[in-house]
């Protein structure tokens, strides 16, 4: 029985029925609901894909940017120290790297998650046994929404937290500084803190350009020659029981800084536990008086004053009396001595008499010109200043003739010396220069007394105080020094500072070396001494001998005539013939 639909028509045979009955309920669909229809389903597209744009960019941000995360927010930027940008490496000349990040993960919890605070804690303590327990529980019972709970975990310390299948406990992506040469250059590297901020030496003077990322910086040290250098300090202070010691080598082309030592040292990573004596640095910051190695700069002043040449004689028969004062020498003369036997014998009192000759105005004047008055400037914050007397007297002038009453450090009397050895004012660096670049130094010294002052210190190493490290070859010259230490407002007799500073080859003179040892102690193979020349010029021997090979310098015939001739100094004498080096 089929229905009936009164607006059909009757005339219709019943088979067509449906098809027409579909056809006569099928209305026009008005225009608008139609633009209605289009503008949801547009609107709905253009939300599907910002919501897909917004998933690719969060993906992109927490796997490439490495922006803040929600729980980074939550706990602040200050808080955090959230790293966007892998620090930049350090290296060594050659390429080997003494500073780089790694990725590691740090703990942190949302209190507000955590089922059982208490449970919490104590799992952890569980899991990482350096915890303490009630600091812990302190922070998982706090109302904060972030709190750290360790930073950096080793990847075995990660896994058992995971394991503890705690809520509220979660894990951010860091970065940690490793040390490959460890304490060796820990004073020129430096460190930085848990946020990875520079804390000392390069890491610090550089920290902007560090944190920036890029390419690596590369440091004008030479990690071979750092460890060289590092290993015979070492000894000397074994062999001496001594408290400390530095050691500097610069190339005197254009500054750079191959090694700088300072020890004792410490690891990086365990600056916290390191006692402040080994987080001073001797060689840049500490200051000193740093006795008769400053002869050096005494002869250059007095022979570019015109007051004197190298046949000028000084009376040294009688220690010299002024005030309260009395100056002598250590291995006295008792006679007239020459410049050149000033130096060799390093007199005291014949170097007070050229410092009241040269004029006091003029002495300061060429001390300040090569540094000796002020700071140094260097990539580390670590860089100590010259400590001059509050007026430059009489007695001053004298006693800063010989390396007492005015305090500089290692650092400054390697640039001063470099000074009268090329006549120009060579600005320390740690940092490599670009290749090819011959970077230009105001000229400060006269090429004659330059030559003086080579023929003088080669001297020294022939005849003087400095022949233990005459290294057949290399042509060595050099100056020792011997200072008591300052204890309260006394000098003290047991403690002093042995010290040899030299170049080589010396008739075109390319590397400086000081070595200074802190406290040596007498011992039997020293005959009793602890003086530059028992203790600091041996230390500068051995260097210069493993550096020629190392170096690939050959040694020269030590008979070389035009060598010999560059070199050659008449000593003269009142006493005895004259002797030519």
């Amino acid at each position: 029985m089929s229905s009936f639909d009164p607006e059909l028509p009757l005339d219709i045979p019943l088979s067509t029925a449906p098809r027409q009955r579909r056809a006569a309920n099928t209305r026009p669909v008005p225009h608008a609901i139609l633009a209605r229809a289009q503008i949801r389903l547009v609107t709905l597209g253009a939300m599907f894909s910002a919501a897909m744009l917004i998933v690719a960019l969060r993906l992109v941000d927490a796997t490439l940017l490495q922006t803040p995360t929600a729980a980074q927010e939550l706990a602040g930027p200050q808080e955090v120290g959230a790293v966007l940008v892998a620090r930049a490496d350090i290296t060594d000349r050659n390429g080997e790297v003494l500073a780089t990040s790694l990725p590691t993960q740090s703990l942190y919890a949302d209190p507000a998650k955590l089922l059982d605070p208490v449970a919490a804690a104590r799992a952890l303590v569980q899991a990482l046994p350096d915890l303490d327990y009630e600091d812990v529980l302190d922070k998982l019972a706090s109302a904060r929404r972030f709190v750290w709970v360790k930073r950096n975990l080793t990847p075995e310390e990660v896994y058992r937290v995971n394991a503890l299948g705690q809520p509220g406990l979660e894990f951010l992506t860091e970065q940690t500084r490793i040390y490959p040469a460890g304490g060796s250059t820990v004073h020129v590297v430096g460190t930085t803190d848990v946020d990875n901020k520079g804390q000392g030496g390069v890491e610090r003077g550089l920290n902007a350009q560090l944190a920036s990322g890029g390419a690596p910086i590369q440091l004008s040290v030479d990690l071979r020659l750092q460890h060289l250098v590092e290993r015979e300090i070492t000894k000397a202070m074994k062999d001496f029981n001594a408290i400390g010691g530095s050691g500097l080598v610069m190339d005197l082309r254009n500054g750079e800084l191959l090694a700088a030592v300072s020890l004792p040292d410490y690891e990086p990573a365990a600056i916290g536990k390191a006692p402040e004596d080994a987080r001073f640095n001797r060689f840049a910051l500490g200051s000193y008086e740093l006795g008769s190695v400053m002869k050096i700069i005494t002869s250059a002043a007095g022979l570019e004053s015109g007051k004197m040449s190298l046949t000028t004689f000084y009376d040294a028969s009688e220690p010299i009396r002024y005030g309260r004062f009395t100056i002598n020498d250590f291995h006295p003369e008792r006679r007239a001595l020459s410049v050149p036997e000033i130096f060799t014998h390093s007199s005291n009192i014949g170097a007070a008499r050229m410092a009241l000759a040269m004029g006091i105005d003029f002495q300061k004047e060429f001390f300040c010109k090569l540094g000796l008055c002020g700071p140094l400037k260097l990539e580390l914050p670590e860089v100590g200043t010259a400590q001059i007397p509050a007026k430059w007297s009489e007695i001053s002038a004298m006693t800063i003739s010989f390396g007492h009453g005015l305090s500089v450090t290692p650092l400054h009397m390697l640039r001063a010396t470099a000074a009268t050895l090329t006549g120009q004012l060579v600005q320390p660096t740690l940092v490599k220069h670009p290749e090819g670049y011959v970077p230009s130094f105001p000229h400060v010294v006269s090429d004659k007394v330059v030559g003086q002052m080579r023929r003088l210190m080669r001297a020294n190493a022939v005849v003087g105080s400095g022949k233990s490290a005459n290294i057949p070859g290399y042509f060595v010259g050099g100056k020792t020094g011997t200072a008591e230490k300052i204890s309260g407002k006394r000098y003290n007799t047991n403690a002093r500072l042995s010290s040899f500073i030299a170049a080589f080859p010396m008739h075109d003179p390319r590397y400086l070396i000081m070595v200074m040892v802190d406290e040596p102690k007498p011992n039997a193979s020293s005959g009793g001494y602890a003086t530059g020349g028992t203790v600091a010029a041996p230390v500068v021997g051995r260097i210069i001998a493993q550096m020629g090979p190392l170096y690939a310098i050959a040694p020269a015939a030590v008979d070389d005539p035009l060598i010999r001739q560059s070199l050659a100094l008449e000593i003269r004498s009142r006493r005895d013939a004259i002797e030519t080096y």
